[in-house]
């Protein structure tokens, strides 16, 4: 898994703890239909910090409980 999948997973896991759609979320964050669709579906490969905050901010979470899991945890450093 890389991080793209593993943040698409991690939208699609909150969304679900918190019965809302990712159209739902996009209203909540103030983030466009378009960018969580590209996000969810692997075409934006390096989705911004910004809009991850706001997703966050959505959520009603930090930063640090977006990406405090075992799946990020266990991610490989990309070297490129």
């Amino acid at each position: 898994m890389d991080t793209q999948e593993a943040i698409a997973n991690r939208i699609l896991q909150l969304c679900k703890e918190r019965g809302l759609t990712p159209n739902g979320l996009s209203y909540l964050a103030g983030v466009p239909q378009a960018t969580i669709k590209s996000i969810l579906n692997g075409e934006s490969k390096n989705p911004g910090t910004v809009t991850i905050k706001k997703l966050c901010d959505g959520l009603e979470i930090t930063l640090g409980e977006f990406f405090s899991t075992s799946e990020f945890d266990s991610l490989e450093q990309a070297i490129k």
